[in-house]
């Protein structure tokens, strides 16, 4: 699975924080980094979802957490 999609599963129960989108990726194993299998962080979650590629699917909030944007 890919970050963005496992980004995607977990923002389906509602808005977190860039460290509770990694804590419950990481929770659940939904994602594993393919060099070294580490654990995500938080500056991971963010720099995916700032990327130019997937601003289509996310968009942070007023308060600092990130949502799905639906069509």
């Amino acid at each position: 699975m890919k970050l963005h999609e496992a980004i995607q599963i977990v923002l389906q129960n509602g808005p977190m924080t860039a460290s509770e989108i990694a804590s419950e990726i990481n929770r659940r194993g939904l994602y594993h980094r393919k060099k070294d299998e580490a654990l995500l962080k938080r500056n991971q979650i963010s720099a995916r979802i700032h990327r130019k590629t997937y601003k289509h699917l996310f968009f942070k909030l007023e308060d600092g957490r990130y949502s799905l944007r639906h069509p």
